[in-house]
């Protein structure tokens, strides 16, 4: 559907939709008749990605340049994506995290209030949680991130709380666990460069591994000497269209309810690191070599969410497996190399 012929149906906001995950969000809005406005200055995004929605290239930081570009727009509600979102970077750079992040949002923010829009959903972070006190987090947890990613995240949930106390805004904030998988019917999927996340850089090593010699190993895995069953870190891996489908039932969730709210997205299971790689010589077919690197820095052993909340508030559960993660995944690298 193209967002000229949506004229009847509600038309969201969706900043950093040609990220990742935004771009599999924009791209179920669509599918299921809603028109889509993406703003995104596609410093990490793809104009590719967004598909038939609107594409306007504007910075979130500029709000004069953002507010004129969307002038003559009504929009019923906005998701928000936007952002940097590499903690290892966070650390090195936190002023630039701060700028985009923080002041990228407040700006947006601000521009909501401005124009009337009410219904407004967060793309947040497990990361505001910081060090786990608990195996299986739930929202209670106290909200402690070590590093300037998470504290970004934080600091935005703050202030959507503030606005919704202060101006009627209907915000929820969704606290991601470990976004995975693709979506390959339509072409996307995790296009990050560099790459950070763990089972594309498994799958991407047996692409680099057809052109090197025998033994190489292209995977890092950093520490096996966890208290963990096989000393591997553990993780909650959701596929990215469940987490799609979460937005959207957010946005009906904010449409009927005051106030600002978090909620955990994850499936409640975790896998270690050797899980993943045996997951992916599973679907590949393919054997996987790896080397051990020490532990980084901030890693907790165990990070796997209580998702009840979410089933509770949205009706949201994630319907995809994890073989169903490395399937989409490994199907759109092979696409996409």
């Amino acid at each position: 559907m193209k967002w000229e012929e949506a004229l009847g149906s509600e038309h969201i906001l969706v900043t950093g939709g040609a990220g990742y995950i935004g771009s599999h969000t924009t791209q179920l809005l669509l599918d299921q008749g809603y028109q889509v406005t993406v703003v995104d200055n596609l410093s990490t995004g793809h104009a590719w990605s967004v598909g038939d929605a609107e594409l306007i290239q504007c910075d979130l930081r500029e709000p004069v340049v953002l507010a004129g570009a969307l002038r003559k727009k009504s929009f019923t509600g906005i998701i928000h994506f936007a952002g940097l979102s590499q903690v290892g970077e966070s650390i090195a750079q936190p002023l630039s995290y701060f700028d985009n992040n923080v002041t990228g949002s407040l700006n947006l923010i601000d521009y909501a209030a401005q124009a009337g829009i009410d219904q407004f959903v967060f793309s947040s972070s497990a990361a505001v949680y910081g060090n786990p006190r608990a195996a299986v987090i739930d929202e209670t947890h106290v909200i402690a991130p070590i590093n300037p990613y998470g504290m970004s995240k934080a600091m935005v949930e703050t202030m959507l709380a503030e606005s919704a106390r202060a101006n009627d805004l209907r915000a929820i904030a969704l606290r991601y666990f470990n976004a995975a998988g693709a979506m390959p019917s339509c072409g996307l999927g995790e296009a990050h460069d560099p790459e950070t996340h763990l089972i594309p850089n498994v799958l991407k090593s047996l692409l680099l591994a057809a052109d090197a010699s025998p033994g190489d190993a292209y995977l890092k895995v950093f520490g096996d000497d966890y208290e963990t069953p096989d000393g591997t870190c553990i993780r909650d891996y959701v596929h990215v269209t469940d987490l799609a489908q979460a937005h959207v039932s957010a946005l009906r969730y904010v449409k009927d309810t005051a106030g600002a709210q978090a909620v955990n997205l994850g499936t409640g299971r975790g896998h270690s690191v050797l899980e993943i790689i045996d997951t992916c010589q599973q679907v590949t077919g393919k054997d996987i070599a790896h080397i051990i690197e020490p532990r980084r820095a901030g890693d907790p052993a165990v990070l796997v969410a209580d998702n009840k909340l979410a089933g509770e508030l949205l009706d949201w559960r994630p319907q995809r497996t994890l073989t169903d993660i490395v399937s989409d995944a490994w199907q759109w690298h092979q696409m996409s190399s």
